[in-house]
């Protein structure tokens, strides 16, 4: 069956709502407030535009890709709460700043008949007071609103300062896609960001509230239960569509028109795949291709599921190895910590020290070598006379007393042998110490005593 993106079926597209028992088509691509399904997103989104608006914020923000529902949500809004509001819509932002308050005006019954941008300011000036007084809000929506420059957004800025002496006289709900948070990003755009009150973003569904979206839709068009779809079919429409509403929308219409065309009312899994194979679904609505897990081959399944173990088990020794790591870095830290270097006071304090008794015990050694060398000195003198006047020895004894001094000659070294000057330099200095007798006291005294 040949298909081709777009409305399926042309001017018969509602062919198989007498089949599967609609009232009306489930699946159209006009935004439908009566269709609108709450989702926990839109939910959220609902809220804060309510609050918005009662609270007469001057600008409200709605973000959401493409199809996501902002405008369906925000007509919703209007038509559910806001019964004392009065609306005006502008869906062409590819215009000039003139033409873009004729729109205005125009949407809101205000002929601008050809005047000039001050006139036109001044007619929409006056609606506003109008309005205000009989006590209407005058809410402005301003659709896909990323496609407009700076110079528009500063004359929507500009808007929103008509006003009367307590509150704004125009809410101003700015909706678009994610690029619009980019655009009003910029410098030259700060006063209206900072005019901003309200900002919310509606995501896309969540693979769990594919199927009741599918069904809302389907009790909403007078059948809840008018299909049967089978095991892996709301997840294959689901990876498909990525969760957007109007692609959701898109498939599910042409996936009804070819179970009525088999004159089923089962939608299966390879029924999903067929359909968006021939709406070439990938590259049609989407940059980069999707395959639903369902409908993968099962040696595929076997390979994921192997390299699913294999990543398991990878990641239970990267856990141990990670807890050792992390109990071995205290002690790295404490091993890292620098050592702190010696103090020196100390130590030259105690070096100081050491050198004053080393200095000290010299002195006291040096003196005693003095005092030593003295008494010698003084020995020495007073046995000299008494070896002078000794009587001159026999021959027999001369040459007995030669022998026994070759047996003594060894004694003939001083006792004591003071260092020599130039090695110790406190000997150097003391030049009145005495000195030996040269010629060796000792050998003379024993001589004598012989």
């Amino acid at each position: 069956m040949n298909r081709s993106p777009g409305s399926p079926g042309g001017r018969d597209s509602n062919v198989y709502g007498a089949f599967f028992g609609f009232d009306r088509k489930p699946f159209e691509l006009v935004p439908n407030p009566s269709m609108l399904f709450m989702s926990a997103g839109h939910k959220k989104a609902f809220n804060y535009l309510s609050y918005g608006i009662r609270q007469q914020s001057g600008f409200i923000l709605l973000t959401g890709e493409v199809g996501a529902g902002k405008t369906t949500l925000v007509r919703g809004l209007i038509k559910s709460q806001l019964s004392d509001v009065v609306l005006a819509k502008v869906f062409n932002t590819k215009v000039h700043a003139r033409q873009l308050l004729e729109m205005i005006l125009e949407d809101f019954g205000v002929h601008p008949a050809g005047k000039d941008k001050p006139s036109l300011l001044r007619d929409l000036n006056d609606f506003l007071i109008e309005q205000y007084s009989r006590g209407r809000q005058c809410v402005l929506i301003v659709d896909e609103a990323q496609n407009l420059n700076r110079e528009l957004l500063e004359e929507v800025r500009l808007l929103s300062n008509l006003e009367s002496d307590s509150q704004k006289l125009l809410r101003i709900i700015l909706v678009g896609q994610p690029e619009l948070k980019q655009l009003l990003a910029s410098p030259e755009l700060l006063q209206l960001r900072q005019r901003i009150q309200v900002s919310c973003h509606i995501h896309p569904l969540q693979p769990t509230e594919v199927g009741h979206y599918i069904g809302h839709r389907l009790e909403a068009a007078g059948n809840k239960n008018a299909a049967d779809f089978k095991p892996g079919s709301l997840e294959a429409i689901g990876t498909y569509t990525r969760g957007v509403p109007r692609l959701i929308n898109i498939l599910c219409d042409y996936l009804f028109l070819d179970a009525f065309a088999n004159e089923t009312r089962e939608i299966t899994a390879e029924a999903v795949h067929e359909v968006a194979k021939d709406l070439d679904f990938d590259n049609q609505y989407w940059n980069h291709p999707t395959v639903p897990p369902a409908l993968e081959e099962p040696q595929q399944r076997q390979h994921a599921h192997l390299a699913s173990a294999k990543m398991t088990s990878l990641l239970k020794n990267l856990n141990g190895r990670l807890r050792s790591i992390e109990e071995a870095l205290p002690r790295l830290e404490q091993a890292s910590q620098p050592v702190p270097p010696p103090d020196m006071s100390d130590v030259l304090g105690k070096l100081s020290g050491l050198q004053e008794t080393l200095n000290s015990r010299l002195d006291e050694m040096w003196n005693a070598v003095g005092r030593l060398s003295r008494e010698v000195h003084d020995i020495s003198e007073r046995m000299e006379p008494s070896a002078v006047c000794a009587p001159l020895p026999s021959p027999e004894d001369t040459a007995r007393r030669e022998h026994e001094r070759e047996d003594l000659t060894p004694l003939e070294a001083p006792l004591v042998q003071p260092p020599h000057p130039a090695e110790h330099p406190r000997l150097a200095l003391d030049d009145n110490a005495p000195r030996p007798a040269k010629g060796g006291w000792m050998r003379r005294f024993l001589l004598k005593a012989s």
